[in-house]
């Protein structure tokens, strides 16, 4: 039945696919030749021509990629937006060049390139939206226990009871534990507000009396010779099993799988910047953020020169030794703030609240962080991000890589201007510890809608700990 359930939302969000592209094309046959937004209308193609060519080229190049970029899989476990939508935006990135290319090879020149750009950017606003709206909905069916998926635990031990506390804490999720199996002293017991219904060797009864969608096994690492046999009981009565398994206590973070020929490896840490598209998508982003905000603030730029200039004798420009990408050094710009002062010492002491090398100036543009503005052109070289864990010098990463646990897995991206660590207000002489976990968190759960909006609350926020 939730199989038959699952089929027809497939088809019922491929319908709502089809509709939200064509209302795309539409709008953007609508911006380009019945407004001057985008120059002088002319002659074009008439709307029937825009229309054969989305019924024979836009609708299945669309359908195939968000088949392709797995936008059609089971979301229970989703918890917002921003991992689809990153994937809707790639969806129409690359749509727009599979289309160019079939107007090229259908030697089509007559139609518009700016139609189809448009269609690239309010096909990807409009997906979004109706993405948000039908998970938005899914989540509310489901927290009313409505399409639900029933579950059975095998296993007793901490991971499985913590399995089963998350699976109640979420009901958006669309689960729900129906009985856990233990060892033969525990039955009776309730965990979560479930029952452990039975033993470990009473898994074949349990699953010839009852239906479940889903089995996991839970156990511990000392019962693992019997993982097995759990297996081949649960592939009798056509159920696949599932295992949590008992070491995920030693993955840092949510783990990847890779395969060397027919053997899977466990990657314990997913970084989604090492996916291709992932990487042109954030240098690209990079690229131009920072070629706009040289040009916006270049006249707050020529201002601090002359200020520092005129009021403190040294370079206007302070480089600094840090470590990046890969833990490659490179020499980091921003506008002096201090007076010069002995190279050795610059790099291994901190900048304190009321610290006396500071200049009149240096004080202002560190509170308002106009120091950090030069590092824009360190993104255009390549050697940093707008966001990203912020750099450290060579001293103090010697130190914190053997006292710090994971402290070097920062070092997995390039290092930015601004991060999450930075807008939850861990920056300066704060501690270490607590700025890793968001660099690292940062690390695994990259995507353009964080980098958003962490670039929008940097702009907004000011930062007490910033001297």
């Amino acid at each position: 039945m939730i199989k038959e359930n699952q089929r027809l939302f497939n088809i019922s969000l491929v319908l709502i696919d089809v509709l939200v592209i064509t209302l795309s094309l539409y709008c953007s046959f609508w911006l380009r030749f019945y407004t001057t937004i985008f120059g002088p209308i002319g002659g074009h193609l008439g709307i029937m021509s825009y229309t054969l060519f989305l019924v024979f080229a836009v609708i299945p190049t669309y359908l195939i990629l968000y088949f392709a970029f797995g936008l059609y899989k089971p979301r229970r476990t989703y918890k917002n937006i921003f991992s689809e939508a990153t994937q809707i935006i790639k969806v129409n990135i690359v749509a727009f060049f599979v289309l160019l290319a079939i107007l090229f090879i259908i030697n089509q020149p007559n139609f518009s390139r700016i139609m189809l750009m448009l269609l690239a950017i309010i096909g990807s606003f409009f997906g979004i939206i109706e993405r948000f709206i039908v998970r938005s909905i899914l989540r509310r069916v489901r927290i009313n226990n409505r399409n639900l998926k029933h579950i059975l635990i095998v296993g007793d031990n901490d991971l499985a009871f913590s399995f089963a506390r998350k699976i109640k804490d979420n009901p958006y999720l669309g689960y729900v534990v129906s009985g856990i199996l233990g060892r033969s002293d525990h039955i009776g017991y309730e965990i979560a507000g479930t029952r452990i219904i039975g033993a470990f060797k009473d898994l074949d009864n349990i699953l010839e009396r009852n239906r479940f969608d889903r089995v996991v096994l839970a156990i511990p690492l000392r019962y693992y010779y019997r993982l097995n046999e759990l297996v081949e009981s649960c592939e009798k009565y056509g159920i696949k099993a599932e295992i949590i398994p008992d070491y995920i206590r030693y993955f840092p973070a949510q783990p990847s799988v890779d395969m060397i020929e027919d053997i899977p490896i466990i990657n314990i840490r997913y970084v989604p910047l090492d996916d291709e598209f992932n990487k042109f998508l954030k240098y690209s982003s990079d690229y131009l953020i920072s070629i706009i905000a040289i040009i916006i603030t270049s006249p707050i730029m020529l201002i601090t020169a002359i200020a520092i200039k005129l009021t403190s004798k040294g370079p206007i420009i302070f480089k600094q030794e840090r470590i990046g990408h890969n833990a490659e050094p490179f020499m980091m710009y921003k506008f002096r703030s201090m007076e010069v002062q002995d190279p050795r010492l610059e790099k291994s002491e901190w900048t304190t609240k009321d610290d006396p090398r500071k200049t009149i100036v240096g004080n202002f543009i560190r509170k308002t962080s106009i120091d950090e503005l030069p590092q824009f052109f360190n993104v255009l070289k390549g050697d940093m991000s707008v966001v990203g864990p912020r750099p450290e010098r060579p001293y103090f990463v010697e130190q914190f890589k053997e006292n710090v646990p994971k402290y070097m897995v920062k070092h997995q991206v390039r290092p930015g201007i601004t991060g999450w660590a930075q807008i939850h207000g861990c920056r300066g002489d704060t501690s270490i510890r607590k700025r890793i976990e968001y660099d690292i968190e940062y690390v695994e759960n990259w995507h353009m809608g964080l980098d958003l909006a962490i670039m929008i609350k940097t702009a907004l926020k000011k930062n007490p700990n910033a001297y």
